[in-house]
């Protein structure tokens, strides 16, 4: 053996050696039943196929990972299953902004063609994504990759949206929805962000009485003003009428319990079209619905002078045009719904869409997590599902864009209220649905599809799943929808357990950002320090649900870590004749030790605690194993044979934390014996 480990002589040579091997593949379904193996299943969560791979993309491909490799060893049928994701509006908006560099933008092409040029896109840079997580160690089972816009992947989600609507659970209505004017499409409340930002509050006339808003250029649009039927002030107002300034449009004074007393003058504005709150107070009092912003991000044809302007030149004239009726302005403080994508102001506005009725679909799912068929890790994360479940209003599915799978809806002659759901053209006369699937529809039925399109009887055989592992922040964009629509389709739980990792902060614990500069490369650090290396540090001492930091530094120590196993492996065959142990005083006590050690971190994997089972492997070897083993071998009470017996059942446990230096050093000492990776789990 070399004097040093040298990551780079070995990790792609021991990766394609594993791949080719066939050891990622378990049977497919049909052929499992009959070897009698324990399936284990994890299906990957699919990353955006047009992504390269960034520092939560290592968390999860390292845990992942080390859970396969562990049931893997354990004898048992382990399928890793990998895909990757359109990401519909994400990979839209990447590729506008390419267009835009260009000086074009998506209104110059036809439905057909930007389709098939973002098609182009995602397939050119498709295969960065699934090297990367090679690199990293990734043991799935490549000849089950999907993408989600495969074609018998695309037709099983649209046999699903056929299914509800037969069920009664698909609907379309005008409904107030959050629409990005910049992206152009509706969002689901699960993808708005809130930003706090530094606003003003104005105080306006509207004669019997003064209201408070922050959004004056919507007065245009108001059909009422509201205040709370137990507030003494207004209760002799309640049913008259007050003339909406600007516009001299006469408008009710109606009582609703949703007014705060306490806020502002304690009556507000009520403009249905262009605020969530005050569309349900809309509904409650039978209000006229009034439209002044468009899907354009500019005041329309409603909105009468104003009409053409952009939200924030209408503020500017209408607090300008309001003279003295303006009374108050003042600074506030709020929170403002903004797009994950570009980070524009959200605009409520009224849309027909396509909803699920999801009230059927949260109350199975519930039960699941009340019954323990799924079991969510994580401090609090149970408790977040919950909530959500509870709260749940129904699902907006329909997006504005062209990257996506077409919802299949036909209208007779053009018609929009006259439709039929087919999973192809009823004939002459249709015209197709523009509006294409929430990314999140189709990625909801991930376990079901991935599996039922995949070899023969893996659906039987794999489904449920064991684990579901991924970041905390999208349980309930993407978690909470796979139980929804896999329970809906299957009448089971899509996964027995959700392991729920924290963000990655830097080493500092601030969040990682490009803006900040603190953000890491993993890929960087694996070319400069070994995978190994970057994947303890990832794992060591980390706690399902609980952010983690990691950094250059940590990755450097655990390098060294990396050297004292291939270390370990030097001292042991290059023993010359003469220091040979023939037998040890303390070999039983070092048998007893390797046997407690081995329980200890087979209890803490199947016990889904991969932190702690990284920091026990860790430092089990350095401190037992080196410090005073290998000392107690020298001293000649540790026999040779009993020493590398343990040797190589420590390479064991350390295997699913750091694959490539563990496999090197078994290939030098062991090759006789098959690869470490499909070795046996030391009882």
């Amino acid at each position: 053996m070399q004097k040093n480990y040298d990551h780079t002589q070995y990790e792609d040579r021991l990766y394609k050696t594993w791949e080719e091997s066939g050891v990622f593949t378990p049977p497919a379904g049909e052929e499992l039943k009959k070897t009698g193996k324990k399936p284990f299943t994890i299906i990957m969560p699919p990353p955006n196929a047009n992504d390269p791979m960034h520092i939560g993309h290592a968390m999860f491909v390292t845990i992942e990972d080390i859970f396969i490799r562990y049931h893997r060893m354990k004898g048992e049928a382990s399928l890793w299953l990998p895909g990757t994701d359109h990401a519909g509006i994400e990979t839209q908006f990447v590729f506008e902004k390419k267009l835009a560099k260009e000086g074009k933008s998506r209104f110059d092409f036809d439905r057909e063609t930007l389709y098939k040029m973002i098609w182009d896109y995602v397939k050119e840079n498709e295969g960065v994504a699934l090297n990367q997580m090679k690199k990293l160690g990734a043991s799935a089972d490549w000849s089950r990759y999907k993408f989600t816009l495969d074609p018998e992947i695309v037709k099983e989600v649209i046999k699903t949206f056929k299914k509800l609507h037969d069920d009664g659970l698909i609907y379309k209505a005008e409904k107030l929805v959050n629409y990005c004017t910049r992206c152009g499409t509706a969002y689901s409340e699960l993808e708005v962000e809130h930003e706090e930002r530094e606003d003003k509050i104005y105080t306006i006339d509207y004669g019997l009485l003064k209201v408070a808003t922050t959004r004056p250029e919507t007065m245009l649009g108001d059909t009422a003003v509201a205040v709370n039927p137990k507030d003494k002030r207004y209760l002799g107002l309640i049913g008259k009428m007050v003339t909406l300034p600007l516009v001299n449009r006469e408008i009710p004074i109606v009582g609703d319990e949703m007014v705060d007393m306490e806020f502002g003058t304690g009556a507000v504005k009520i403009t249905p079209a262009h605020d969530p709150n005050d569309w349900e107070v809309g509904v409650r009092h039978n209000l006229e619905i009034i439209t002044v912003i468009g899907t354009n991000g500019k005041m329309t044809e409603k909105a009468g002078a104003y009409a053409g302007l952009s939200v924030s030149a209408c503020r500017e004239k209408v607090i300008e045009d309001l003279g003295n009726k303006l009374i108050e302005t003042k600074p506030y403080l709020h929170s403002v719904g903004v797009c994950y994508r570009c980070h524009r102001t959200i605009e409520p506005l009224p849309i027909k869409q396509f909803f699920i009725k999801v009230k059927p679909l949260t109350e199975k799912a519930l039960a699941a997590l009340d019954s323990k068929e799924t079991v969510v890790l994580g401090a609090g994360m149970d408790k977040i599902l919950h909530h959500w479940l509870e709260n749940l209003r129904d699902w907006n599915i329909s997006r504005q864009i062209v990257w996506g799978i077409q919802i299949p809806v036909w209208y007779k002659n053009g018609n929009k209220d006259d439709y039929v759901v087919s999973e192809t053209s009823p004939g002459e006369g249709y015209t197709q649905e523009t509006d294409t699937f929430d990314t999140w529809f189709s990625s909801g039925q991930w376990p079901v599809v991935t599996l039922k399109t995949n070899k023969p009887g893996d659906f039987d055989a794999y489904y449920p799943t064991d684990i579901m592992e991924t970041a905390y922040d999208i349980l309930p964009i993407w978690v909470m929808r796979m139980m929804l629509l896999s329970i809906y389709l299957t009448g089971k739980s899509p996964f027995k357990y959700v392991y729920l990792h924290g963000l990655v902060r830097d080493e500092k614990g601030q969040k990682m950002s490009k803006s900040k500069g603190n953000a890491i490369n993993p890929l960087g650090l694996c070319e400069k320090y070994g995978t190994d290396s970057l994947r303890m540090a990832l794992v060591m001492s980390t706690t399902a649900g609980q952010d983690s930091n990691t950094g250059e530094n940590k990755v450097r120590g655990m390098r060294n870590f990396g050297n004292k196993i291939w270390n370990a492996g030097r001292f042991i065959t290059e023993k010359s004749a003469d220091e040979i142990v023939a037998n040890g005083e303390k070999d039983e006590e070092f048998k007893n030790k390797l046997l407690v050690v081995t329980k200890e971190v087979t209890k803490l994997l199947d016990q889904l605690k991969v932190g702690l089972a990284a920091e026990t492997t860790h430092n089990e070897f350095w401190h037992w194993f080196c410090d005073e083993a290998i000392e107690l071998n020298k001293q000649k009470l540790v026999s040779d044979d009993v020493l590398k017996a343990g040797y190589k059942t420590m390479l064991t446990l350390l295997h699913p934390f750091v694959p490539f230096v563990t496999e090197a050093v078994w290939q030098e000492m062991f090759a006789d014996q098959g690869m470490l990776i499909s070795y046996s789990w030391p009882k």
